[in-house]
């Protein structure tokens, strides 16, 4: 597996320092070579950079990898970050790239989504067991019929709904206006509705449907 970079002690807040160094200030340093500073931006979001990977992959280890050589990419690109913008969209941007770089087939795809959501739901808990496997059957209804979508309708819908990205940031990650990134949302949301009630899984199950 890539490392994003060498291990060393990241700069930290000292006892009377004040709060933790914003992500402007880290980028800046970490361009001039300061790798500590970047190790900090790495953990700052590997685990939103990971997530986002996972549900584009739907495998935990992929996605880890993805994850990993994305810092690793984004690191290297430093030089060509525009001062001013925001780190989050931008690196996410290469995730997301890195991500379906790595994608197999089609037909793998709607695979792994779906051991995603059993993977969810053992992690489920707190609830009765009828309801656990209402919800589950909702979920997996909802993976397969994102599964049916263009790359484009998952990419917005997951940075939206599962990565919870404002509008400001949606713009940013996927290089387009807020204007289009409302439209481009409005559709995919309506393909991803109509699949939902064609799924026979869901027929009969009256007001059953996941809400999105």
């Amino acid at each position: 597996m890539a490392r994003a970079v060498p291990s060393r002690e990241a700069p930290r807040a000292r006892k009377g320092e004040g709060p933790p160094l914003e992500d402007a200030a880290l980028v800046e340093r970490a361009r001039h070579g300061d790798v500590s500073a970047y190790d900090v931006l790495v953990r700052r979001y590997q685990a939103l950079a990971t997530r986002a990977a996972y549900l584009i992959l739907g495998d935990a280890a992929e996605a880890e990898d993805a994850a990993q050589e994305a810092f690793v990419k984004a690191y290297y690109a430093l030089a060509r970050f525009q001062a001013g913008r925001p780190f989050r969209p931008w690196l996410l941007r290469i995730v997301s790239n890195e991500a379906h770089n790595r994608h197999a087939a089609e037909s793998r795809r709607a695979a792994l989504l779906l051991r995603a959501a059993e993977t969810q739901r053992a992690g489920e808990a707190g609830a009765s067991p009828e309801g656990a496997t209402l919800r589950a059957e909702r979920r997996s209804a909802l993976l397969r019929a994102l599964a049916m979508l263009s790359a484009d309708d998952r990419l917005i819908i997951t940075y939206r709904y599962f990565l919870d990205l404002s509008e400001v940031e949606m713009a940013d990650a996927l290089d387009c206006p807020r204007g289009t990134v409302k439209s481009r949302l409005s559709r995919a949301l309506g393909r991803l509705r109509a699949t939902l009630r064609n799924d026979p899984a869901q027929a009969g199950d009256e007001g059953g449907s996941s809400r999105v």
